[in-house]
């Protein structure tokens, strides 16, 4: 049965991260399928840097895990931890490739990577060429450290996109966690950025510097909220958060549920 939800209410993604690194690279992504279909998800994201082993990356797997993904009615989000630019502010055009090709071998909606060394030249023309004819559309996400992390890459990113005359070559995905690891203010980041996010990762965080780690938002979390209001609705809702580990498939559901009606 389809996963499908009413027009005003925003899809909900469950990132495979959410079940617990350690017990997706111990049973593989595959066996987190079910437990997200039946929590309600729309979409299920899978995190490329929790494969074990390389052959869960060939394109043969990868398109099992793709099928397995449909077959429940979900689409799929293709996430990767390479980055977009190199240390030198070059494309990093042959992991870009490389993750479109694996993206549209899994099916994938999106595929997401870092921004890594953004210097000014987007290479925009290169991103779309890069990108023309391919199913997954790609999605660049603020990272956790100040390099690809920071508000002020993200405007002049986008700036160079329209500069260059590709200003629809890539979106952003927003995470709404990871902007306080970088020393950003989520709200003022949705008030920059809001027109080009396509995907939004939700999680909020405790802790300071490198103890700083993810946390499930609390339900009455004006500030969490707030910067929700700010970002298109139309853009799905992945739970990045960590789900109790004793209770997956319930606090699935319950996280689902609630991440649908803020």
């Amino acid at each position: 049965m389809s996963n499908t939800t009413p027009l005003d209410t925003p899809q909900i993604a469950m990132v495979a991260s959410a079940f617990g690194a350690q017990a997706v690279r111990q049973r593989g992504h595959a066996r987190w399928v079910d437990t997200a279909a039946n929590a309600g998800a729309a979409g299920f994201e899978i995190r490329r840097e929790l494969f074990t082993h390389e052959a869960e990356a060939s394109f043969e797997a990868l398109h099992a895990l793709g099928v397995a993904v449909a077959a429940r009615g979900m689409w799929a989000v293709y996430s990767t931890p390479v980055e977009l630019y190199r240390d030198d502010g070059t494309l990093n055009s042959t992991a870009l490739a490389l993750a479109f090709a694996e993206a549209d071998v899994l099916g994938a909606r999106w595929v997401k990577l870092q921004l890594g060394g953004f210097a000014g030249n987007a290479y925009a023309a290169m991103i779309a060429r890069l990108g023309a004819g391919r199913q997954a559309r790609l999605v660049v996400e603020n990272g956790q450290r100040e390099r690809g992390g920071t508000i002020a890459q993200f405007v002049a990113l986008f700036a160079a996109l329209e500069r260059e005359g590709e200003a629809n070559a890539l979106g952003m995905t927003f995470d709404i966690g990871n902007w306080a690891w970088a020393g950003q203010a989520p709200l003022e980041a949705a008030d920059a950025l809001a027109a080009h996010v396509e995907y939004v990762h939700c999680k909020s965080s405790e802790g300071e510097g490198e103890r700083r780690f993810p946390v499930a938002p609390a339900c009455d979390d004006a500030a969490f909220q707030a910067v929700l209001h700010k970002l298109p609705r139309r853009a799905p809702r992945g739970i990045e958060f960590p789900l109790d580990e004793a209770a997956p498939e319930a606090d699935a559901r319950r996280a689902v549920a609630w991440l649908a009606s803020v």
